[in-house]
């Protein structure tokens, strides 16, 4: 639905117009109308919203008179930044015409980027395709982990309480120990998530594979760059292969064999650590599964801590919340 906004502009400081954006919810309405009616129009729903303009503002701020807004209901957040956006942009617009400074001009001086190069103290470059795909690399990593601890350690909870309603675990329990029923489980499980994952990357290795045979026409477009002329067509082309040099530089400075056994270390130590804590719940849980429900909040909160660290870890690894996340076995 759109949101609609009734702009009583006393001080002609818009000139009827605001800031236009096709396809925006927000839609402005200039009327000449005075609080009183404009409060009486908001009851009456005939708009969402209206904006208030007094006689005595002005653009460059030198008189304590403010714009007033006033709603029938609460903005929401979105909404509220889009009008903010609009209203600030078209502001801005008229103070740089009243200070004789055109948009082009601005807009110059705002496109002129200083080119920042980073480096450590050693002095060697960092690229920047290395640090995004490290960020990512990070996040999804994380990710990963708390989704397998999550969906694996309830899969391990639930088998103990199945065992126990079914009455197997009194059968098995009487020909091994039970330490060895908790990790013959744990492990069995585990390896069934581990052979998931591998089915996964088979069947993503193999449609990359099959794509350029069962679509050709689909790979080809892929394939090919879109046709321009002139400076363009090689401004373009000069862009696209410095960003994709820029990736593959990126990929060959990550340490990937160094991230995959980090990753198979915290994983294998988490799982088993997580899976047991799983185990016990279930064995401390009755028939009914919402008593073990009821005991996952203790272990499910440090997993939730974790992705919080991990959210923070990927902006600043070298931190003390990331360290203390590394070294702190629950996270």
């Amino acid at each position: 639905d759109n949101f609609k906004i009734a702009v009583s502009d006393q001080a002609n400081v818009f000139n009827g117009e605001i800031d236009s954006k096709k396809g925006s919810d927000v839609i402005f309405e200039f009327v000449k109308d005075d609080t009183s009616v404009l409060k009486t129009k908001l009851e009456q729903k005939e708009y969402d919203a209206y904006l208030y303009v007094p006689t005595g503002y002005t653009i460059t701020g030198a008189t304590t008179d403010s714009l007033q807004f006033r709603s029938a209901k609460t903005v929401g957040i979105m909404t509220r930044e889009k009008i903010e956006n609009r209203i600030s942009k078209t502001l801005e617009e008229k103070r740089l015409m009243a200070m004789n400074i055109s948009k082009t001009q601005l807009d110059s001086i705002q496109s002129q980027k200083e080119s920042i190069t980073f480096s450590s103290s050693s002095g060697k470059t960092e690229n920047q395709a290395k640090v995004g795909l490290s960020y990512g690399v990070g996040f999804v990593s994380g990710f990963m982990i708390y989704i397998i601890l999550f969906i694996y350690g309830t899969m391990v909870m639930r088998g103990v309480v199945e065992e126990k309603v079914s009455r197997i675990a009194e059968v098995i329990i009487s020909s091994v120990k039970p330490f060895q029923l908790m990790m013959g489980k744990i492990v069995g499980i585990g390896a069934v998530g581990l052979l998931q994952f591998i089915i996964w990357g088979v069947l993503i290795f193999a449609i990359q594979l099959l794509i350029p045979v069962l679509f050709p026409q689909l790979f080809e477009q892929m394939q090919s760059q879109p046709v321009q002329p002139g400076m363009m067509a090689a401004a373009e082309t000069a862009k696209q292969s410095g960003a994709l040099s820029g990736i593959m530089a990126g990929l060959n400075e990550i340490n990937f064999p160094l991230i995959i056994g980090c990753f198979a270390f915290y994983f294998l130590g988490g799982y088993f650590m997580y899976a047991s804590l799983f185990a016990a719940v279930g064995s401390a849980a009755n028939e009914d599964m919402q008593d073990a429900q009821s005991l996952l909040l203790p272990i499910m909160m440090p997993i939730i801590f974790g992705i919080v660290i991990m959210m923070q870890a990927v902006n600043n690894p070298n931190g003390s919340l990331a360290v203390f996340g590394s070294l702190f076995p629950l996270t």
